[in-house]
């Protein structure tokens, strides 16, 4: 997916997990116009057309929630379609009901961007979204992607559509990995990893280093202190979710992190997953 758009021109940096179309989505957690958490696991069973925005104050997304609530009058029952800004949840309601906005559902990340962030949809500069839209199947795998380049261009309906039927025709994929996709509950009496295990799963983490098969640690460089805790506050809010907590070290530019299990004593496949995850928000 790309990591720089446009706004008149002018570069833009995207932030986040770098998403791949026929990965597993992340869930998310965003907020419904009346304050109530909303999280990707809420549609389930649902194919989602996801479109994001940066506000809803400007004509282009104006315009991008209404072509969207037009068209879902044609779609299928089983599809369901987000629109995600961080537009305050009083100000997205406002807009729905000024405009009769019924087919989209209209949510705000506006708390944590957790949905720019998992999504690798923040803009850096701005601390808005860029201008997407996604299609996930009812497995939630990632069917398409669209990053709109220029901030200030509507996105490609079309194109939306199209993918769209092919999804309808094949609603329902199944992928798999050498790990599961989200951090789980040790469960009592687990065990750590075995050192073959550890051994074939370090061997795909990028730079990541085993200490003596109990933990895993990697040190990150960046600019300056800032560059570096703004990298820490975006694997923070990763790891909160995820409800699997590294150890930081940040000494002005760099940022040492240490992946443990304190529950079992040594390392399970939580750790390799945060490893994951972490690489793909520095991508």
């Amino acid at each position: 997916m790309t990591r720089a758009i446009k706004f008149k021109g002018s570069p833009l940096t995207l932030v986040g997990r770098n998403l791949k179309v026929g990965a597993i989505a992340s869930d998310f957690r965003v907020s419904a116009q009346d304050l109530k958490e909303v999280r990707l696991s809420d549609f389930k069973d649902k194919i989602k057309i996801l479109t994001s925005f940066p506000s809803l104050d400007t004509p282009v997304c104006d315009l991008q929630v209404k072509e969207f609530n037009k068209k879902a009058a044609g779609i299928a029952t089983d599809v369901v379609i987000v629109g995600i800004s961080k537009d305050l949840p009083f100000a997205q309601q406002r807009f729905c009901e000024t405009f009769e906005i019924k087919n989209v559902t209209v949510v705000s990340d506006y708390k944590q961007s957790s949905f720019g962030i998992n999504y690798g949809l923040l803009i850096k500069e701005l601390n808005l979204l860029a201008r997407s839209v996604l299609i996930l199947d009812k497995n939630n795998v990632i069917r398409y992607i669209q990053v709109v380049e220029e901030l200030t261009k509507q996105p490609d309906y079309a194109a939306v559509l199209s993918k769209l039927d092919e999804v309808i025709k094949t609603p329902a994929l199944v992928v798999s990995g050498d790990l599961p996709g989200h951090c789980k509950p040790c469960e009592g009496g687990a065990l750590p990893l075995a050192k073959e295990k550890i051994e074939e799963l370090i061997a795909k983490a990028n730079g990541w280093e085993v200490i003596e098969d109990k933990k895993i640690t990697k040190e990150f460089n960046f600019k300056d202190f800032q560059e570096a805790k703004y990298f820490l506050d975006l694997v923070s809010l990763i790891a909160e979710e995820q409800n699997h907590h590294p150890n930081f070290t940040l000494v002005y530019n760099r940022l040492k992190i240490t992946c443990t299990t304190h529950a079992i004593g040594g390392l399970s496949e939580n750790d390799f997953i945060i490893a994951r995850i972490i690489e793909e928000l520095n991508g």
